[in-house]
């Protein structure tokens, strides 16, 4: 069966960003095909802004100082520790809702979608806010451009450096959590390299450190200048030629291919003969992002049937989607952190440094209903009573303070770009058409006499939101 143009279009729009703002589906469907896939990369050039929350206690005990250190060294005493750490935490939450709002609002949605991938894909749980400030700046910059560049910068970041513990790494005492971690989770993948590859490269990031402004530093005296042999290439290596060793390495493009493939197309059906050609391609040029994106969407099998509807969305995509399919705004914005960590995703708390894991993983029992209550919850101000991770650190160390304070989702809910985009559409078509604009699926077929029953007819207006609802708190609406 062929692919409808609508269905193609919401298909691109929630791959390469967080779906359709409703506000503005006329505007895109009115566009022509041939110039879709430019005007969403023309939306994402430019520099982002740098996202500077951090308090000024934190900024004067960090970046006032000028000492060289970190935050476990005598540099900092135990209340300067405790109140860092505690600031931190209450502007990290700042942070990440100051992120949503850019996926919500920015019109740069493939930067932001990629800003996701790469935010998972180099994960680090670090509970300093200069340092995830400072790394969220790097991916976000970086999102589209070259993926060399982009690993050197987050290798060389504080963030990464602290949560790998690099700075322990030292000649005389090597550490290999950094040296492991870039290749197997950040460039080649498990069973591409060797034990000793692995304790020959953690000898040549010896020296690699920061500053405890989140400046990177390399320690001459800490560095092991001795001859290395890693990937089978023998030198007095250090990071930096390690890291361009892995970057020649075709299983590079491999690995990374592989997986924007499985976030961008499909998780579940990943063809390796295509894969393979996509990675030649990105290995030819020299680790082009762009180019890669290039390959993948403007390639036929993209919008192939199989692909369409093929993701489940990850709670962070459900939960930024279900704001710009419904336009609403919490009354109080942090309550959404709540609904992340109930439903598996606090955005900079990954689980591990192999980030979340994805696919089938986002569904159980208690957040699949979750998932399909949000609607509900948001749009008539429904109870919130609903257990989140026992994780104090993805709670900010307030947990207990956030849940008491959070009974409902209350918001200020918009419904003037859906009531403008279904007004005209008659009763019998109404159910038809917000299927096919809310699911992405090749066949809409909602539940009509179900729906009926639960439909408010009182007035036009209320039939048109009751059924809107309906269609969102179902299981098709979790797929993208």
């Amino acid at each position: 069966m062929p692919v409808s143009k609508q269905l193609k279009l919401q298909h691109l729009l929630w791959r390469t960003g967080f779906g359709p703002a409703t506000a503005d589906w006329k505007s895109w469907e009115s566009r022509p095909e041939s110039t879709w896939w430019s005007k969403i990369k023309e939306f994402s050039t430019g520099q982002p802004e740098y996202y500077d929350v951090a308090d000024n206690a934190v900024k004067g005990l960090l970046l006032g100082a000028g000492e060289i250190g970190r935050m476990e060294s005598d540099n900092l005493d135990k209340d300067k520790k405790r109140q860092v750490r505690r600031q931190s935490r209450e502007d990290l939450r700042n942070l990440n809702v100051r992120w949503l709002n850019e996926m919500i609002y920015s019109k740069a949605q493939l930067r932001e979608k990629m800003a996701l991938f790469w935010h998972g894909h180099f994960a680090s749980r670090n509970i300093n806010i200069l340092y995830q400030q400072q790394l969220l700046d790097i991916i976000r910059k970086n999102a589209l451009g070259n993926f060399g560049d982009l690993l050197r910068a987050v290798s060389k970041s504080a963030a990464m450096l602290a949560f790998l513990n690099n700075q322990q790494n030292k000649k005389q005492h090597p550490n290999e959590n950094f040296a492991r971690e870039v290749m197997e989770l950040f460039t080649l993948g498990r069973g591409n390299y060797t034990e000793n590859d692995i304790k020959e490269a953690a000898r040549a990031f010896t020296g690699w450190g920061y500053e405890l402004n989140g400046d990177f530093v390399f320690r001459r005296r800490a560095h092991d200048e001795g001859s290395k042999t890693v990937l089978g290439q023998t030198g007095p290596f250090d990071g930096d030629d390690v890291l361009d060793i892995l970057l020649r390495q075709p299983q590079t493009a491999v690995y990374i291919t592989r997986k924007i493939y499985r976030f961008i197309v499909n998780e579940e059906i990943v063809p390796e003969d295509r894969i393979q050609a996509l990675a030649t391609r990105f290995f030819q040029r020299q680790y082009s992002i762009t180019g890669l994106l290039d390959d993948i969407v403007g390639s036929p099998w993209f919008y192939a049937p199989e692909n369409i509807g093929a993701r489940i969305k990850s709670p962070v995509e459900l939960w930024v989607g279900l704001r710009r399919t419904l336009p609403f705004e919490p009354q109080d914005p942090l309550s959404q952190i709540l609904v992340q960590n109930a439903l598996g995703q606090t955005l900079f708390y990954p689980p591990n440094v192999a980030g979340w894991p994805g696919g089938r993983t986002w569904i159980d029992a208690s957040s699949l209903m979750l998932r399909l209550r949000l609607p509900q919850l948001v749009a008539w101000q429904g109870d919130f009573n609903v257990s989140t991770k026992d994780d104090d650190d993805q709670n900010m160390g307030e947990g207990d303070a956030l849940r008491d304070r959070q009974k409902r989702l209350v918001s200020e809910v918009n419904w003037t770009p859906v009531l403008d985009l279904f007004g005209k559409t008659p009763d019998a078509q109404l159910a038809e058409q917000m299927a096919r604009y809310l699911w992405q699926l090749p066949e809409a077929r909602p539940p009509l006499d179900v729906m009926e029953e639960h439909t408010d007819r009182s007035s036009r207006d209320k039939r048109i939101k009751t059924t809107f609802m309906q269609l969102m708190a179902t299981p098709e609406f979790q797929l993208c």
